[in-house]
């Protein structure tokens, strides 16, 4: 298999750190591919027609996308699921994981808000308002019993990849006050040994 990513991506953080924790990393290859909400990537339209990134191919199947598509079939390939199969937990698990997921839509809209967009041009209340969504998403997770051990789940995984997009992008703005069992779930989760090897810039 072949993992299309960009470095600097969470989304194709969290696929990465999913397969290193599912044992897979081996059997994947991984190629950057530069991708931007602006710029076409002619490779990438190909296989996405979105053209965002990350993208699975495979060898016996055509080319999967997004994230949370390639880590369900990741999911499927090993006896360690990340995800229950079926019940009430699936759909707790599945909903925080798009809970994650909105938080890393908002933070990378915002993002784009800022370093992207003219600065006459650029929207106050609509940057606030993507700021409220992941507060609301932040304060989920501080009343969540997330999981930093060997029973890691896919929320996790995006919720600690979330986290570590926060710190990476939005430095001055510190999500850790006032929400203590968020901080120490992140705290924990950094010293997995999946962490370090999920970085995608370690692989390129």
């Amino acid at each position: 298999m072949k993992l299309l990513l960009s470095p600097a991506s969470p989304y194709a953080r969290k696929v990465w750190l999913a397969a290193a924790e599912l044992g897979l990393q081996d059997r994947i290859e991984v190629a950057n591919a530069s991708a931007s909400p602006v710029a076409g990537n002619p490779e990438l339209s190909a296989l996405n027609p979105l053209g965002k990134i990350p993208v699975l191919i495979r060898e016996d199947g055509p080319a999967l996308y997004d994230s949370r598509v390639i880590v369900d079939y990741l999911d499927g390939l090993t006896s360690r699921r990340l995800c229950p199969a079926e019940g009430e937990a699936r759909w707790r698990v599945q909903t925080l994981h798009a809970a994650a997921d909105g938080l890393l839509d908002a933070a990378l809209l915002a993002r784009y808000e800022e370093a992207l967009r003219p600065e006459p041009l650029r929207w106050a209340d609509w940057r606030r308002g993507q700021g409220e969504k992941i507060r609301r998403v932040l304060d989920l997770f501080e009343a969540t019993d997330l999981k930093a051990g060997d029973d890691a789940r896919i929320c996790d995984i995006a919720a600690a990849c979330a986290l570590g997009y926060l710190d990476f992008r939005f430095a001055a703005e510190p999500w850790r006050d006032g929400r203590p069992r968020l901080a120490a779930f992140f705290e924990a989760f950094t010293r997995r040994p999946a962490w370090a090897q999920s970085d995608p810039a370690r692989t390129s």
